[in-house]
C-alpha cells in the first residue's frame, strides 16, 4: 500500500479507500498466487514494472528470446543500449510477486500473451503502427473482473469524448451505451469524468459489458469520484491496465493508455471532444489502427463538439445519430445486430415494424416502465429497451419520471 499513501498527497483518500475497501471484501476469496513454478507470469510481471509503457526495444527482446530469458538479461544489465535506456532505472525493481499475490487479493490477475484469454486478433492491429504512432502490444495487463477478456471484446464500441461534457454529450453517450449494451455489445471507455462515465453508466443501465482501461494501477479509484463506478465495473464488467498495482496517473500515461481503448473496440464514437482533447487522440489512434471512427454532431455553437466537426469536415469520420448506425459503420458485426430496415423511420418520420409497436404502446399524457410497454406492444422486454432510446433521438419519445412518453409525429 506504500503506493496508495503516495497518492493521498495528490488526489484524494477516496483513492486509497478503493484499494483498502476491495482488499478487505476479497478477504472471503482464497487469492491464487502466481507460484515459484510458474516462470513466464512472473517475468512479464516483473518486466511490466520495469519499463514504461511502450517499451519498443523491451518488446523486441521479449519477441526474440522469450519473456523469462528477457528479465533474466534485464536483471543482470546484459541488454543493448536501447533496452538498457528503458529499464536501468527500474531493473532492481523485483516485486512481481507482491504485485501478484496484492492484485489477486483484489480479485484480479495478470493476463498474459500466452494465456487464452489474452485478446489477440484486437492486438494485431497494434504491431502494423507501432512503429511510427502509439506504440505496440503491452507486455502484459492487469486484469480486475470476472469475465474473459478475450470474449469480453469481441464485439465491442468504444465510447469517448471531453471530460468537460455538456448534458447533451452524456445523454447521447449513455442512451447509446444502453442501446448497444442491448444489442450483446461491450462499451470500452476509459473512466473519466464526462462522456466515458456516461458511457459506462449507460452500458452497466442496460445490463450490458463494459470495459474500463486506465492510465493507473487497477487497485487505484482514478478519478476518485468514480470510486463506486470503477467498483461496480470491477464486479460486473472489466477493469484493465498496463500499468501494475500502486502506479500513479500521469498525463503521458493517459495518452498511452488511449492506444489500448482504441485496440479493443471495433470502432470508437467520439461524443464531444475540444480542438484539443484526448478524444482526439483516440481517434488518431483508431484511424491508424483502420478501425471505423464516428462522431456525434454537436450545437454548433458548442464549443465541447469542436473536435468532432473538424474531423466530420476533414472527412476523417463518419457522423452517427443512433445506436443502429454504429453498429451499421462498425460492421464486423453482421446482420444479427443490425436494425432491419422495416424498422426505422418512414420518409414521414413514423416508425415502422416493431418500433412502430413499440412507440404506439406509450403512454399520451403519462409515461409508462419498459415493462409495460413490453407487454402492451408484444415486442420482447430486451428489443424494446434498445428501440427506446432511438424513438427518443428521432424526437418520437420522451423519457419522464414515470417511464417513457410519446411525442406525436409531425409531417
Amino acid at each position: 500500500m506504500h503506493g496508495a499513501k503516495a497518492l493521498v498527497g495528490c488526489q484524494s483518500a477516496d483513492a486509497v479507500a478503493f484499494g483498502a475497501l476491495a482488499e478487505l471484501a476479497a478477504l472471503v476469496v482464497v487469492p491464487v498466487s502466481a507460484g515459484p513454478t510458474d516462470a513466464v507470469r512472473l517475468a512479464r510481471a516483473y518486466l511490466s514494472r520495469v519499463a514504461e509503457p511502450y517499451p519498443a526495444a523491451l518488446a523486441a527482446l521479449v519477441a526474440q528470446v522469450g519473456p523469462v530469458e528477457a528479465a533474466v538479461l534485464v536483471r543482470a544489465g546484459e541488454v543493448s543500449p536501447s533496452v538498457a535506456g528503458q529499464t536501468s532505472a527500474r531493473r532492481a525493481e523485483e516485486r512481481a510477486e507482491q504485485d501478484l499475490a496484492h492484485v489477486a487479493k483484489l480479485g484480479g490477475r495478470l493476463v498474459v500473451p500466452e494465456d487464452e484469454e489474452w485478446p489477440r486478433w484486437p492486438f494485431v492491429a497494434l504491431e502494423g503502427v507501432s512503429a511510427r504512432r502509439c506504440g505496440g502490444e503491452p507486455l502484459a495487463l492487469w486484469v480486475r473482473g470476472a469475465h474473459d477478456l478475450a470474449e469480453a471484446v469481441d464485439k465491442a464500441v468504444a465510447i469517448v469524448g471531453s471530460r468537460a461534457s455538456t448534458g447533451y454529450g452524456e445523454h447521447v453517450a449513455g442512451e447509446f451505451a444502453f442501446g448497444l449494451a442491448a444489442a450483446g455489445v461491450t462499451v470500452v471507455s476509459g473512466a473519466a469524468y464526462g462522456i466515458d462515465g456516461a458511457a459506462h453508466r449507460g452500458s452497466l443501465a442496460g445490463g450490458g459489458l463494459t470495459v474500463a482501461v486506465l492510465a493507473c494501477g487497477v487497485d487505484f479509484a482514478y478519478p476518485a469520484g468514480h470510486q463506486g463506478l470503477l467498483a461496480k465495473i470491477s464486479r460486473e464488467g472489466v477493469v484493465v491496465s498496463e500499468y501494475p498495482p500502486g502506479v500513479m496517473p500521469a498525463r503521458h500515461r493517459f495518452l498511452t493508455r488511449n492506444r489500448l481503448i482504441a485496440a479493443l473496440a471495433g470502432g470508437t464514437v467520439v461524443v464531444e471532444a475540444g480542438r484539443r482533447s484526448g478524444a482526439k487522440n483516440t481517434a488518431a489512434i483508431t484511424l491508424a489502427l483502420g478501425r471505423p471512427l464516428m462522431v456525434v454532431p454537436g450545437p454548433v455553437t458548442s464549443a465541447s463538439s469542436i473536435g468532432c466537426h473538424e474531423l466530420l469536415r476533414d472527412g476523417q469520420a463518419v457522423s452517427v445519430s443512433s445506436v443502429a448506425e454504429v453498429v451499421e459503420s462498425v460492421g464486423r458485426f453482421g446482420d444479427d445486430l443490425a436494425t432491419e430496415p422495416a424498422e426505422k423511420e418512414s420518409e414521414l418520420g413514423a416508425p415502422q415494424g416493431e418500433a412502430m409497436r413499440v412507440y404506439e404502446a406509450l403512454g399520451k399524457r403519462c409515461g409508462v416502465s419498459d415493462e409495460v410497454v413490453s407487454v402492451e406492444s408484444g415486442v420482447p422486454l430486451e428489443r424494446v429497451r434498445a428501440l427506446l432510446p432511438e424513438l427518443e433521438l428521432a424526437g418520437l419519445a420522451l423519457q419522464v419520471d414515470g417511464g417513457w412518453q410519446k411525442l406525436e409525429v409531425r409531417c
